[in-house]
């Protein structure tokens, strides 16, 4: 089953699978893709978490942490089938992380703990790889632990996750007993013997016949409901053959309407090559995804995954290291080798590729030339940032690129020595360059430089990685948090005037307002989201379409500073009711003007609320420090929304203010003698206590 996996020019596009390993934190995602490593033959020996031995948790603080920080990359090979993978986080603090690399990929594996079935980050990645369309199959991991439960896990990505689970797998065994699973499309057993690493194929053994031809049975009904081809043979037949079921799954995974269930214990090696089989069998290559789409000169164009067509690519990694510039890039169109010249979306600059690489996590192998469908990094561009697309000159083409989320947690941060102040700011500005969702900055009124990220890891993590990385000693400034402001009560005919008059050409503009809230919509993210709309009610001319444009734009720079504490407003809308203009002194600065200093004054007439960010917590908890815990969540203002007994542990849900859980993770661990363990996740903004707002600038 394996290949020379440097023939990679000579693989037909239609055996390269671009998959992510997605899940919550410690659901197996690291270990599992090490065995998959092994299994190939890529590597020859299993790297291990708790050893910091993985190839993928190659950065010191991952090993440190036992946590994946960074997406990584790898190549291996099965069953002459190319699979490019990356290894991504599993922590809410780097879900960015996640996303951009769920931009460039055709599939994924979500794995799940077969005891925890679908916990907070796993619904997350979830909903992240819906919003990017990626289809993807289901490993149910851990098999092998006390209370786990196949049926269970299942149930719980049908509640919680709303995709039809199709299981094609029956585990033999349980728990500590569990050695192989029954392949219910060929109905045949898959058995892997202690101490060996080689699966053993074999009959169905007589014990689980009636069970496995029950689950297969379920599994060729669920089928024949979503696919009709299936449905036309399961009518005419009364069954489906191996081939219709596997065509029929293949289909369903690709279009989104149910999801592969598989099973096994990567730890222990169990289930990995019948799920090597079913990302070759399942999921998509670049010639079965929809051409990527783009924008050249205001139009939508389209790109085949083609050697042939004009070369395209999409950044979405980089690392900026003092000897040079990795940039990470998957090739959608085209071919582009070493020493050619590219054009930079983000820039509008040409520059020359010095060389292409085939990444192994921090490892690399050169390449002669990247085809469509390749996942590599480049040598040799000296601006190029994540988001941006790379293309012929000839053919320029602008890619959508992944989203950025705003940051909703910032430290300030200085260097200990004046002589370091300027290698701080250099050694900022290449954090930023790798990690778009950190964002730096100078406090106008203090001029401390203010580092804010997705969360108190995430800056933890960058933080230390200047000074592991750049030699630097840094201070950090206790943690803010970003602050928003909103209309409770608006205000309706405010009259603002603009007339400026100092020699040559004046202002004048007379506009009318009102301001109201701007009421929730299902999935615009809540009330701390970005909202703002405008529109204008004026007829017969009396403001000119131009004149309206450049008072939305005034209203909009009103936006960044609220008057409760200078935070910007968010969730209101402004409606342009009256206004006047003068023949000589109106212009669009004259209403982008008005427009700023009229919303300014409305909204010191409103009933302002301040809003602070709040997080959906889930904490697991031996069942006899739930009063505390309880007690505790109660005192950081948290709201308990459930909880949960199973197998000696509590597991409570709750929403609690971003602000009161830094240093939770600490506290948690002293009330339950270190058996407890939380996890987070951004849940919108709420209304703040009105004294939060004291002292605060937290833009």
């Amino acid at each position: 089953m394996r290949t020379d996996l440097h023939r990679h020019l000579d693989t037909p596009l239609a055996a390269v699978r671009n998959l992510g390993i997605l899940a919550h934190v410690d659901a197996g995602k690291t270990t599992l893709t090490e065995r998959i490593l092994y299994l190939t033959g890529t590597t020859h020996k299993r790297g291990e978490v708790h050893d910091g031995t993985t190839v993928t948790d190659f950065d010191p603080q991952e090993r440190d942490r036992g946590i994946t920080i960074f997406a990584a990359a790898v190549s291996c090979a099965w069953d002459a089938h190319r699979i490019n993978l990356i290894d991504t986080p599993g922590h809410v603090d780097f879900s960015d992380e996640v996303a951009r690399s769920l931009r460039v990929l055709d599939g994924a594996v979500a794995v799940f703990d077969a005891v925890a079935g679908v916990e907070p980050q796993s619904e997350s990645v979830w909903r992240q790889a819906d919003r990017y369309g990626v289809p993807r199959i289901a490993f149910v991991n851990k098999l092998d632990r006390a209370g786990a439960d196949l049926d269970t896990a299942v149930e719980s990505i049908r509640e919680r996750l709303h995709p039809a689970p199709l299981v094609v797998q029956l585990p033999i065994g349980a728990e500590a007993g569990f050695t192989g699973v029954v392949d219910l499309p060929r109905m045949r057993s898959l058995v892997w013997p202690e101490g060996r690493d080689t699966v053993e194929e074999g009959p169905v053994p007589e014990t689980l016949r009636d069970a496995a031809e029950g689950r297969r049975r379920q599994l060729e009904e669920a089928v024949a409901e979503l696919h009709p081809g299936a449905l036309e043979e399961f009518c005419a037949e009364g069954t489906l053959s191996a081939r219709t079921l596997t065509a029929a799954l293949r289909d369903l995974t690709r279009s989104g309407d149910g999801v592969v269930v598989l099973c096994g214990s990567a730890y222990r090696n169990r289930g990995i090559e019948p799920l090597l089989d079913a990302v070759v069998a399942y999921l998509p290559s670049p010639r079965d995804v929809p051409p990527v789409r783009g924008t050249r000169d205001g139009t939508e164009q389209e790109r085949l995954a083609d050697p042939e067509a004009p070369f395209a690519a999409l950044v979405f990694k980089v690392n900026a290291t003092a000897t040079g510039r990795l940039t990470y890039l998957r090739v959608y169109s085209g071919t582009i080798g070493k020493g050619e010249t590219v054009w930079d979306s983000g820039t509008g600059r040409t520059e020359r590729i010095g060389r292409i690489l085939r990444v192994q996590a921090d490892r690399h192998a050169p390449l002669e030339q990247a085809v469509a469908g390749d996942i590599v990094a480049v040598v040799g561009l000296r601006s190029a940032r994540a988001g941006s697309t790379l293309c012929v000159p000839g053919a320029p083409l602008v890619l959508e690129p992944p989203t950025v989320a705003d940051p909703v947690v910032s430290v300030a941060v200085e260097a200990v020595g004046s002589a370091e102040a300027d290698l701080l700011v250099s050694a900022l500005t290449r954090l930023v360059e790798e990690d778009p969702s950190l964002v730096v900055r100078t406090d106008p009124e203090t001029g401390q430089l203010v580092l804010s990220g997705m969360g108190e890891l995430h800056l933890e993590v960058a933080v230390e990685k200047i000074r592991l990385a750049h030699g630097l000693d840094v201070r950090v400034g206790r943690p803010r948090v970003a602050y928003r402001e909103t209309v409770a009560q608006g205000v309706s005919g405010l009259v603002h005037r603009h007339v400026k008059q100092d020699g040559g050409a004046g202002e004048f503009a007379h506009v009318v307002l009102d301001v109201e809230p701007l009421e929730d919509v299902p999935g615009d993210g809540g009330e701390g989201a970005t909202r703002f709309e405008f529109r204008s009610a004026v007829v017969g001319g009396r403001v000119p379409q131009e004149y309206v444009r450049a008072l939305e734009a005034g209203c909009r720079d009103a936006l960044a500073d609220g008057p409760l504490g200078g935070h910007p407003v968010t969730g209101l809308r402004v409606v342009l009711t009256d206004g006047a203009t003068h023949p000589k002194d109106s212009s669009e600065r004259a209403f982008r003007t008005a427009g700023r200093f009229a919303l300014r004054e409305a909204l010191r007439a409103c009933a302002m609320v301040l809003l602070e960010p709040v997080a959906d917590v889930t904490v697991t908890v031996p069942d006899d420090a739930v009063g505390g815990v309880l007690g505790d969540l109660a005192a950081r203002r948290g709201q308990v929304s459930g909880s949960v007994a199973r197998a000696g542990v509590v597991v409570i849900t709750a929403t609690v203010p971003l602000i009161e859980l830094f240093g939770y993770a600490t506290r948690l661990r002293s009330r339950t003698r270190g058996r407890g363990v939380f996890t987070a996740r951004p849940a919108g903004y709420a209304p703040a206590p009105s004294t939060a707002s004291t002292g605060t600038r937290a833009r």
